[in-house]
């Protein structure tokens, strides 16, 4: 049996081979794209939270600007240059190591801020807030935060997300806390089931099945394992309920 990994290994490993990191999708991509205006004009762009990629290379289908992805592992921005060289993108696409809540950019240098399944981690607010400086006059924004979607909150589902770091508000409280931040409010649409099964779940859990095995189900993994799946069933009976959301806004 190998050496125990930790939860963070773990994690690691279960999704460096994944397209996605979280759920999200190809036509969800180029949904929030179709807000953006005047595509040709995003010369700047940053990909916070980027993973390995997964939507950073559709990006690079539809832009013909220089995209950084950022994300805090140096295992996905590796994995992300090695997807762009293979796309012929490595020329326009590049992965950077850095941090969310201090960004490696100068300020008023950004056309877009685009990051999928990351902002919750420092708070919608928060980044909000402090990526606004880094965008043009009228640069634009556009980012999915797991919302509520309704007025009922169920307890469990709220304590999972709790515990996991993330606060849950509702899509049109959202909304108010951008305008706040300095943006005006283009659209907001919730992700699909299938982004998060299809495209995210099953290919987790078939990754997740690789690291019993792997590791000969010690405690550590069934331990991730069970987290996970309790994450799907949680989706599964209150998805009415909350969501991925895209909020796509213009810094004004």
């Amino acid at each position: 049996m190998k050496d125990q990994p930790t939860f963070l290994d773990l994690l690691l490993e279960a999704h460096i081979g994944l397209e996605r990191q979280g759920p999200g999708s190809r036509e969800t991509v180029e949904k929030a794209l179709g807000f953006l205006g005047d595509l040709s004009r995003l010369e700047n762009i940053a990909d916070l939270g980027c993973g390995t990629g997964g939507q950073t290379l559709i990006l690079a289908e539809y832009l013909t600007g220089k995209i950084v992805g950022l994300d805090m592992f140096p295992a996905f921005t590796r994995e992300l240059d090695k997807r762009a060289a293979e796309k012929d993108f490595d020329d326009r696409v590049k992965g950077v190591v850095g941090n969310m809540e201090n960004l490696p950019f100068e300020k008023s240098s950004l056309d877009l801020i685009w990051s999928e399944g990351a902002i919750d981690n420092i708070g919608f607010e928060k980044g909000l807030s402090q990526w606004r400086a880094f965008l043009k006059e009228d640069g634009m924004i556009a980012v999915t935060c797991p919302s509520w979607l309704t007025g009922v909150h169920p307890e469990e589902a709220e304590k999972f997300w709790t515990d996991a770091g993330s606060r849950l508000d509702l899509v049109e409280d959202n909304i108010n806390i951008m305008q706040n931040c300095g943006y005006q409010f283009i659209a907001a649409f919730a992700l699909t089931e299938d982004c998060w099964t299809k495209n995210y779940f099953e290919p987790r859990e078939q990754a997740i099945s690789g690291l019993i095995e792997k590791y000969g189900n010690c405690d550590t993994v069934r331990d991730y394992a069970a987290l996970n799946r309790r994450e799907v069933e949680l989706y599964l009976k209150y998805k009415q309920h909350y969501g991925y959301v895209f909020y796509i806004g213009k810094a004004v």
